[in-house]
């Protein structure tokens, strides 16, 4: 085809592979492929079976993840998730310990945290002036306050049946044991990645992000979509809790404690952005499981928990800067090209 300069133009369809490669999801499979060799080397004890061994223990937190990523889609933020956790495992554990069935033991931790989104939900939609920082901050003493006031300053609570809670930790296999808790955290997460980068309620998340006002006046009713994510938060928080007590078969006053800021991390580092309107699901579960493997490695060569938060840390900050430094890459290489 020629232009109107008389040069020829080829349209050139871009290469498939090295679209995929060069991006974020792609980048953070190759990282995912490296975390495993560093733990590897770094760890004689890190191999398959040891990981799936372990896993159940840190991807509870990948169920508040899930619900994270659709707030942070919105451009807020939810940092009250912790002390929901925290009061559905204590009142899960009050319950079982009454002697009742376990089905209800399960609807204890998925309604008590079910309401907890439900308060979060109806103060932020009734009064949309107020930050969603703010108010979670609030939520997050309040909730946390009445777990203390239940089980006491410093207090705990154990299970006295455990045979339900076992059932729900168990695993499936012979040689290689894959626990349970891995195949729900897969489910759940196609199910809400295809719900925000598919289907018509995902594109109305995605219009609020990127500008409420427009979404608003375009017959979107942003309310009411900002109340059923903070109510889905608030059961995600409930069924970490119930998968948390499957590990430790108990609460105290600190269970959930950061979850938070785990559940944020994970979502930022798979290319969620934390001003709204970007990012998608894939990426924040491949981010999971690289946090989750990496912990696995290092704790298993009993490295502080300190210097494990301070690794993750870094790779949160240059989640968030690559993507700039990259942008300034292009712009630079395009202006010598035009030069």
């Amino acid at each position: 085809m020629a232009g109107k300069s008389g040069r020829s133009i080829n349209n050139v369809p871009e290469n498939p592979v090295k679209k995929a490669l060069l991006s974020w999801e792609g980048i953070l499979i190759v990282l995912f492929v490296a975390v495993n060799i560093f733990c590897i080397w770094f760890s004689e004890y890190y191999n398959i079976s040891s990981v799936l061994r372990q896993m159940p223990v840190y991807l509870a937190e990948v169920f508040l993840m899930l619900a994270m990523a659709f707030i942070l889609v919105l451009g807020e933020i939810d940092i009250s998730v912790g002390s929901i956790v925290c009061l559905s495992a204590t009142l899960t554990c009050m319950m079982s310990n009454t002697g009742a069935p376990f089905v209800i033991v399960v609807l204890t931790a998925l309604v008590v945290g079910t309401i907890c989104g439900m308060v979060n939900g109806l103060i932020l939609t009734q009064f949309p002036e107020l930050p969603p920082m703010i108010v979670t901050l609030a939520t997050q003493i309040i909730f946390r306050g009445i777990a203390e006031i239940v089980l006491g300053s410093g207090g705990s609570i154990s299970v006295k049946n455990t045979a339900g809670f076992k059932a729900i930790a168990g695993k499936v296999g012979t040689d290689i044991k894959v626990p349970y808790i891995l195949f729900l955290v897969l489910i759940l997460g196609v199910v809400f990645a295809v719900i925000l980068g598919k289907s018509t309620f995902g594109r109305k998340v995605y219009a609020i992000g990127t500008n409420r006002v427009t979404a608003h006046y375009s017959g979107i009713h942003v309310q009411k979509i900002r109340f059923i994510i903070y109510t889905v938060m608030g059961t995600m928080s409930g069924l970490c809790a119930l998968f948390m007590i499957s590990s430790s078969y108990g609460a105290n006053t600190t269970t959930g404690e950061n979850f938070e800021m785990d559940a944020i991390a994970m979502a930022v580092f798979g290319g969620i952005s934390s001003m709204g309107g970007k990012g998608n699901l894939a990426g924040g579960l491949i981010s999971a499981f690289i946090i989750t493997c990496l912990r696995i490695g290092l704790g298993q060569k009993n490295v502080y928990a300190q210097v494990i938060l301070l690794i993750i840390g870094v790779l949160l900050i240059c989640a968030v800067a690559l993507p700039n430094i990259v942008q300034q890459i292009q712009k630079a290489l395009s202006v010598k090209k035009k030069a």
